[in-house]
């Protein structure tokens, strides 16, 4: 019987399942495929998280420290599990680094994909220089300056088009992305915040600031920081003879062609599965759900379970997901993952 919990991926859920896992007096093993810990909001260079508003360098940063420094977690960067033989209660993992872990355990934090916007090439993306994501928005306002990539002057619009990469059975993205609504509200008011001069506009099909966010994302960022939104179904992104672009659609609610001018349109974009579940399925044995994130076992009496005993998930591995909600998937994943191993061991006195 293994003590040991293997925890996959190092982002928010990975960092906070490592460290439930050492802090319930258990040996952590952290591997991770990049060579920096902190998964998408480190790598994509997020801005200020949601709801807490901190920086994503300092909140995520906390959480690498904490792993870090915890002498129960050992880290492997720059590394991948190969294979996966055993057991519940009794896995042996081979890494690509040439070592093994023996854990009793396993939980994958593996998350997600951004969407790549060149699957929607009608909406200027790849064609025109100042069609960013919203990812790029977000390393923008980190850096503490709005400004068009093709020339460097402050945009009087700037277009934010929700839903690309989710809820468009055209190109096979059937789902909500679930925070992507919130993320542009808040967007649009960090962009405010830095060129008050700046007026932005949301472009969406249905908005779905959920729970508690409402009124400090939809509400705030219209009232307070007069962001225009508007119902609409886009058809194109194109440029205007004077060089400005062009966002071309319908306005759904009075029913009438748009055609206007920005200077900046982003792309809100979704989270699609991780390009490399497939491999992690197989070398995990376990199953995906229809879309490709790992599927879920029956979560009231096995939850945070995947369709293999021993090997649970939590955040987005398991569908679009925030990051403070993944942080607390980790927890419970570890918490599961450490009392079903106090369970086999009682079993087998």
């Amino acid at each position: 019987m293994q003590n040991t919990v293997l925890v996959v991926g190092a982002g928010p859920a990975g960092l906070s399942a490592a460290a439930s896992v050492a802090a319930a007096g258990h040996r952590a093993v952290l591997v991770e495929k990049e060579e920096v810990l902190g998964g998408a909001p480190i790598l994509s260079g997020y801005a200020r998280l949601i709801p807490s508003g901190e920086w994503a360098k300092d909140a995520i940063g906390r959480m690498v420290a904490r792993v870090e420094q915890d002498p129960n977690v050992t880290i492997h960067k720059g590394t991948r599990v190969t294979q996966v033989d055993g057991e519940a209660g009794d896995f042996t993992c081979t890494l690509s680094n040439g070592g093994t872990v023996q854990a009793g355990a396993i939980i994958l934090c593996t998350g997600f994909t951004h969407f790549d916007s060149i699957n929607k090439p009608e909406w200027g993306f790849g064609t025109y220089e100042d069609v960013l994501t919203t990812t790029q928005m977000e390393q923008m306002v980190a850096g503490g300056k709005i400004y068009c990539p093709s020339d460097g002057r402050t945009p009087e619009r700037v277009a934010i088009l929700l839903c690309v990469g989710s809820r468009d059975r055209q190109i096979g993205r059937e789902w909500c992305s679930k925070v992507c609504c919130t993320v542009s509200a808040n967007l649009a008011m960090e962009i405010k915040e830095l060129s008050p001069e700046t007026d932005v506009f949301i472009y969406y099909m249905d908005i779905r600031t959920f729970g508690l966010y409402e009124d400090r994302y939809y509400w705030k960022s219209q009232e307070e920081f007069k962001t225009k939104f508007v119902k609409a179904r886009i058809a194109e992104v194109t440029r205007a003879p004077d060089g400005r672009l062009l966002v071309k659609g319908e306005d759904t609610l009075v029913k009438r062609p748009i055609v206007i001018p920005f200077d900046i349109v982003v792309h809100a974009i979704g989270m699609d599965p991780n390009e490399e579940n497939p491999e992690i399925a197989r070398i995990f044995g376990v199953g995906l759900e229809k879309h490709g994130f790992i599927e879920r076992a029956e979560h009231y009496t096995n939850t945070c379970g995947t369709t293999r005993r021993g090997i649970y998930a939590a955040g987005a591995a398991y569908g679009p997901e925030s990051i403070d909600d993944s942080i607390s998937q980790g927890h419970a994943a570890a918490m599961r993952a450490v009392a079903d191993l106090h369970a086999l061991v009682r079993k087998a006195s």
